[in-house]
């Protein structure tokens, strides 16, 4: 009875890797933050190694994505975090969603939300450990966007509506 068991839960993680996620990158980046934003060398490279492979169209996918069902876990938590905040479209939406997403990254950094503690586990993605410094330089950046468009648009634009 166990070994019909094992066979099946085999075959099963068998069968499942002939189903693997779409790596695919859209290219577009006619919508990303640094084409109205100024993001400094400093700050995009930490945003590059920290950000954007849950929060930008540029995934870098790890070897260990071609398993299934790691591979369907990630792809979701990939999709989540591009729903959320996804700089690779940041300036398509209105100046109120810019100017609250800029709200909501320093929120996130400062609390040590992001990136995710999971995403560094085990030493996976080292490059993605922000220190307090790296911290700072991000939420001082993010900051500094929040003011250029407070300085650019009227106060009742960066209001977002109420759904």
């Amino acid at each position: 009875m166990i070994r019909k068991i094992l066979i099946t839960l085999a075959v099963g993680l068998i069968i499942i890797q002939f189903f693997q996620i779409d790596k695919t990158s859209n290219t577009d980046q006619s919508n990303h933050l640094n084409t109205k934003f100024p993001v400094p060398e400093d700050v995009g490279l930490l945003l590059k190694n920290a950000c954007y492979n849950c929060h930008s169209n540029s995934v870098q996918f790890p070897w260990y994505s071609s398993i299934q069902p790691i591979g369907w876990w990630l792809n979701h938590h990939i999709e989540e975090g591009r729903g959320e905040l996804n700089f690779s479209n940041f300036t398509a939406g209105p100046i109120a969603r810019q100017n609250h997403k800029f709200e909501e990254i320093i929120e996130v950094v400062k609390e040590k939300e992001m990136p995710l503690p999971s995403y560094t586990w085990l030493g996976l993605h080292p490059e993605a450990k922000l220190t307090d410094s790296d911290r700072a330089n991000i939420t001082m950046w993010a900051q500094m966007q929040l003011d250029l468009i407070a300085r650019q648009y009227p106060a009742d634009s960066l209001k977002r509506k109420k759904r």
